[in-house]
């Protein structure tokens, strides 16, 4: 016994020999004390927490491989390899950045996706924008930043002219984004907004990856693959389409086929225009997408269409003879995008698109057809080094052949080829969770006018309390002139605007409030005396638009309503073209302001919108006038309706009624080229087609969960 109580005392003394206290403090990176850190050896339960002080101090038994872990919410977790020796430590941690709770880059950005925490519109949002009809421009027309052009629909951003915005779909360019009508009268965007899970449309500023665009870029992100098997069947005032979704092992497919004929809905809606043909189309979209290996997504998008109507165009002089007017259109967009990654810091992004676009035009003898072919190729490498550091590089390759056929007395043939090759790195850095930095370089050569250029961008914002920030975005942008302008002047020069922006934006439950300054710069603008004469071509022409903008969106206050309104001051002038000094362009208004609410009513099974939206008098150039763009027109006043009522689980009635007042809006006038015996020259206002526009549709789905309807696509 005595033996054995003695053995008992030595191990004991042994392992109380062993133990050594391990102590230290624990610092943020400005070298503050962090309380209730844990800190602890690993595969123990030996540790401690941190005090007011940041101090710590406990005792291990442990002395081969000792590995201290440092861990607390909000910071980066350190792993620390000790000696039996070391008993004293400090240790300074990093926050961690994450996208809850870090400041994200917002000046000249409007960004919108499934996991965006701040996102603004929603393709839920662009459906059932009343007035919008479920088009992208449309809906995004409701956005500050965005001029109301009635006549043509497309987007015109901060004083630009609509081809300065340019789209994306999966980091790929789109020719031709926009479906073709009559002289006058608005166009839709070819894409469905339910192709997409996110959306980033850039009123300025936007990143290095993007070029070949003044204004704008407007970049879509398309679905991934389908979780269930669904057919859609719509039966609308305007035609009818079908659609299903099929999933695959690792993947799902969708097609979608639509025809449009307006015909029917002429017989009852008076039309100011007199149609030969009504505008009837047919559409068709399949959509693949595969999923290869742990990371790797294949995406293949398809879109076909074919589109004609005729007209009879009264002449502005003689409004008695009838001139007839012919528009068709044949068109075809690809695009495969692939994406994995290689490691755990690098992921490689990859794509093609290609466009082919044939239009024709006549009206009475004279007549244009022009053919586009286009394509776009693109290769990057995303580079994660932490949470606070990232970088992409990449190269593209983008380029389009434009043949032109124009027949008046004669026939006149023209083709140009244009190849742009480009390269762009960006460079993100987060300082700490409340300051972050971008900054990238983009180089491109123009073989058409062999130019070579390289374009700074630079962004950066500074989180000012839990839920508000600031943001600034520098940058030099580039275009190739217009198509007229190309196919006169092959060598024409690059046109180019510089971009100044600052934001305050905060968000919080349920509401949102951005404030935004800016400033373009606009140089080396093409300028002539005569479109057709080359020799009267110059690159001097330059302008500036700069204005102050608000938006404010609350989901919160008030039960089942969503609604936003938005303000835009523009300020805005350019001397291009034939213009003989510096004058505010005719698709310009000074004031835009739009209103947009959403109810859900529960009682009546029903969702309800109204959008009103109001922009001030634009400019036009009154041929009766000395004085060059004198016209003003009225202001432009909509109140637009939309009512989405869910008869059954699957079964959607929904009506839509947009300028429900009937307001005759007037978006400036139409001049005869030739005066009267008097000397006047005779015009025509350009008005709508039609004062209102109606709409009612039946969606039907057929799938076996019977809680997916067509409630989002509305």
């Amino acid at each position: 016994m005595k033996n054995s109580f003695t053995l008992t005392c030595f191990l004991l003394s042994l392992m109380a020999s062993a133990q050594f206290t391990i102590s230290g403090t624990i610092l943020d990176e400005s070298g503050e004390p962090l309380l209730g850190v844990n800190v602890y050896v690993e595969g123990t339960y030996d540790g401690a927490t941190s005090d007011l002080e940041g101090h710590f101090s406990f005792e291990t038994a442990q002395t081969d491989d000792l590995v201290l872990i440092v861990s607390s919410i909000g910071f980066i977790k350190e792993t620390i390899a000790l000696t039996g020796s070391t008993d004293t430590i400090e240790v300074k941690l990093r926050e961690e950045i994450s996208q809850l709770n870090s400041v994200i880059i917002t000046a000249g950005s409007f960004n919108a996706s499934e996991e965006n925490q701040r996102e603004v519109l929603r393709p839920l949002d662009i459906a059932t924008t009343a007035g919008a009809t479920a088009d992208i421009p449309g809906a995004l027309n409701t956005l500050p930043g965005t001029q109301r052009v009635g006549e043509t629909g497309r987007l015109f951003v901060r004083g630009g002219e609509g081809r300065e915005t340019k789209t994306f779909i999966d980091g790929m360019l789109v020719h031709e984004e926009y479906s073709p009508t009559a002289p006058n009268t608005p166009s839709r965007s070819r894409f469905s907004p339910f192709m997409f899970k996110g959306a980033s449309f850039s009123t300025g500023g936007y990143s290095a990856e993007f070029g070949q665009a003044l204004s704008s870029a407007l970049v879509l992100e398309s679905k991934e693959a389908a979780e269930s098997n669904r057919t859609d069947l719509s039966f609308m005032t305007v035609g009818a389409d079908v659609s299903t979704t099929q999933t695959l092992p690792n993947g799902s497919v969708a097609a979608k086929v639509q025809y449009t004929n307006l015909t029917p809905y002429f017989e009852f809606i008076p039309q100011n225009l007199q149609w030969d043909t009504a505008p009837t189309s047919w559409d068709g979209n399949i959509a693949v997408r595969q999923k290869t290996g742990k990371t790797g997504l294949l995406k293949l998008y398809a879109n076909l269409s074919t589109s004609s109507l005729a007209i009879r165009e009264a002449s502005i002089s003689e409004p008695e003879i009838l001139l007839p007017a012919t528009v068709s259109n044949d068109y075809t967009y690809l695009n495969a995008s692939y994406r994995t990654l290689l490691s755990d810091k690098w992921g490689i992004r990859t794509g093609t698109s290609f466009t082919t676009s044939s239009d024709f035009a006549s009206l009475d003898k004279a007549s244009r057809k022009q053919d586009l072919l286009g394509f776009h190729s693109k290769l990057v490498g995303d580079y994660q080094h932490s949470d606070r550091f990232a970088l992409v590089v990449g190269g593209e390759l983008m380029g389009r052949s434009i043949k032109q056929r124009l027949q008046e007395q004669e026939t006149y043939h023209r083709k140009v080829d244009e190849y742009t090759g480009a390269s762009f790195a960006e460079l993100e850095f987060y300082f700490s969770k409340d300051i972050a930095l971008k900054t990238g370089l983009r180089g491109e050569y123009n073989a058409l006018n062999e130019e070579m250029s390289v374009d700074p961008r630079i962004a950066a914002a500074y989180k000012t309390g839990t839920h508000s920030q600031v943001s600034i975005a520098y940058g030099r942008f580039r275009q190739s002139a217009s198509d007229e302008v190309i196919i006169n002047a092959p060598s024409a020069e690059q046109e180019k605007a510089t971009h100044y922006i600052a934001n305050y934006q905060h968000v919080a439950d349920g509401q949102t409030f951005r404030i935004e300054a800016y400033e373009k710069r606009y140089s080396d603008l093409a300028q002539f005396q005569d479109i057709n004469n080359t020799a009267s071509y110059q690159y001097r022409g330059d302008g500036h638009a700069r204005g102050i903008e608000l938006f404010w969106r609350d989901r919160k206050s008030i039960k089942n309503l969503d609604y936003w309104v938005s303000y835009s001051f523009l300020d805005t002038e350019r001397t291009y073209r034939n213009y003989p000094g510096a004058y505010t362009p005719p698709f310009a208004s000074s004031h835009n302001f739009s209103v947009v609410t959403k109810k859900f009513i529960d009682q009546l099974k029903s969702q309800v919108g109204v959008t009103y939206s109001f922009a001030s008098a634009r400019t036009y150039n009154d041929r009766n006038s000395e004085r060059f763009l004198s016209g003003r027109t009225p202001a432009y006043h909509d109140l637009s309706f939309n009512i989405s009522y869910l008869y059954s689980n699957q079964i959607i009635i929904h009506a839509m009624v947009n300028n429900a007042l009937g307001i005759n809006n007037v978006f400036g006038y139409e001049y005869a080229s030739e005066p009267d015996t008097n000397g006047v020259f005779a015009r025509r206002a350009i008005t709508p087609p039609a004062k209102r526009f109606i709409f009612l549709g039946i969606f039907i789905t057929l799938s076996k969960n019977k809680g997916i309807n067509q409630l989002p696509n509305l």
